[in-house]
């Protein structure tokens, strides 16, 4: 008999006893190291100076871009297919969480509480939707997450350095934009010119300055996967604090 308490919510219980089943899959030694890793993050969270604390940047640049630019949704794109399911376990642990319209104290709140949080492994999410986050009307801020090391070389490892320069082409494309001169010089280029140049011209600029954050981990391990996953609770812990959401109090209409 394995003791529950009953005040853990179910997105927080890997921690707990009901991770049993995650250390008979992948081993108590590999358990422990990402008990570890959380670990590591809570001392993080809990000693590091605000300035320096990432999920309090993190929920910072959250609360900034959802209440003050607008921003309705949030993309998690992990570029790495172990975590490929990343973004669907973070999308419960901060809607189901921040998801509420009262304050901790029970008065309605008067600002956004939290976004639609969303999102795919990276180059999958290229050819699906990342049009919208580069040229369309809204405001969309990224976390890309990418490991620097694989655990699967394929070629030598040149798979992987592909992977990474997409992540890094992505984000500096957010960040910087495509003007209309360097958007003509390419068309010029390319052998196009004349209307049919000026015809596709705007519709190969792109604005730019569009939010990012990167999140480079050495390798996906017990220990690392632990710490990103602390990191994003303890994110979460920081947008309730601010706000003033309290954890548990959700209806369960939505859950039954």
């Amino acid at each position: 008999m394995f003791g529950f308490w009953d005040w853990v919510g179910g997105r927080y219980s890997l921690w707990s006893a009901i991770g049993l089943s995650i250390s008979l899959s992948i081993g108590f030694d590999n358990f422990v190291q990402l008990l570890e890793g959380a670990h590591w993050m809570d001392k993080h969270f809990t000693s590091a100076p605000l300035e320096k604390n990432g999920p309090v940047i993190l929920a910072l640049l959250g609360i900034w871009y959802n209440n003050f630019f607008g921003a309705e949704t949030q993309a998690l794109l992990p570029y790495d297919q172990y975590l490929h399911r990343f973004a669907a376990y973070f999308q419960q642990g901060d809607m189901e969480s921040n998801g509420k319209y009262v304050t901790r104290s029970g008065k309605m709140a008067e600002y956004q509480t939290g976004p639609i949080v969303w999102g795919e492994p990276g180059t999958n999410g290229q050819h699906a939707f990342y049009q919208l986050i580069h040229q369309g009307t809204r405001v969309i801020p990224c976390d890309f997450l990418a490991p620097a090391q694989t655990h699967n070389p394929i070629q030598n490892g040149l798979h992987h350095q592909i992977l990474l320069a997409n992540f890094l082409a992505q984000t500096e494309a957010l960040a910087m934009g495509k003007t209309s001169e360097q958007a003509r010089e390419e068309l010029t280029k390319s052998g196009m010119a004349g209307d049919q140049l000026e015809k596709i011209l705007p519709h190969k600029v792109f604005q730019g300055n569009r939010p990012t954050n990167s999140i480079v981990v050495r390798k996906v391990t017990p220990f690392t996967l632990g710490a990103l996953i602390g990191q994003l609770i303890h994110y979460i812990r920081a947008l309730r604090w601010l706000p003033g959401n309290h954890p548990e109090s959700n209806d369960k209409s939505g859950s039954s």
